[in-house]
């Protein structure tokens, strides 16, 4: 029997679609030693997922002497210049079963802390019309991990979260994602999803089909492990 298809996948877009985390980590080093701070690699690995204001208010007190959206607006700046230089690191797996979700007829929506500019920009470069909403850090008021932006992502679809597939690499998108009643799909990157509360862990989207979707949507609601 096969199992019934999700009213719509929910993608995260930093190190679930797109390997962007670097770019961040690259961006925030000089800004700090700038001001005479200094920046480590588990100081980067502590903002994966945080919305880009409180990733601001971090840098503040690691010494960065700017308001909170000039902070937001140069790393935006700083990434978006990688992007354009180096192009864009897609996920393995990720463009691939985004095609296949949409060639289905199933509706997804980009759900990401960074600016919507960016976030645009970046669904621009896919060559084929791969969401029908994006939700940026700028839309929301309450930032990942609250349920905020995968309950606005489902309002502006028109659908029930509990009948969607969320895609999340962070500890705070993924309780995100919980919190809003989705189905969640830990896709681990940069850290550890072992205790976040994720319905399924996944080692990687590559070779992942529309029927892997299907399926961990119908273990849940059955409530079966993978």
């Amino acid at each position: 029997m096969t199992s019934p298809l999700p009213a719509a996948v929910l993608w995260d877009m930093d190190g679930t679609l797109v390997d962007t985390e670097p770019y961040w980590m690259a961006a925030e080093t000089p800004l700090v030693e700038r001001f005479g701070g200094a920046w480590t690699h588990e100081d980067a690995l502590g903002m994966v997922g945080l919305g880009l204001d409180d990733a601001a208010r971090i840098l503040q007190g690691a010494g960065v002497r700017m308001e909170v959206d000039e902070i937001v607006a140069h790393l935006t700046d700083e990434v978006m210049r990688q992007l354009r230089e180096e192009g864009v690191p897609f996920r393995p797996g990720a463009r691939e079963l985004l095609r296949e979700l949409r060639d289905a007829g199933i509706r997804t929506a980009l759900v990401t802390m960074s600016m919507s500019r960016m976030a645009r920009s970046i669904t621009e470069l896919i060559d084929f019309e791969a969401f029908d909403v994006v939700i940026g850090g700028d839309d929301v008021t309450r930032p990942k991990p609250h349920p905020d932006p995968y309950l606005q992502a489902c309002e502006a679809l028109g659908v029930d979260p509990v009948d969607t597939v969320a895609f999340e690499d962070s500890i705070t998108g993924a309780r995100s994602a919980v919190a809003a009643g989705t189905v969640t799909v830990g896709i681990p990157h940069m850290v550890s999803l072992d205790e976040v509360g994720a319905h399924e862990l996944w080692p990687t989207l590559e070779g992942r089909t529309v029927a892997d979707v299907a399926a961990v949507l119908t273990r849940v609601r059955q409530g079966v492990g993978a």
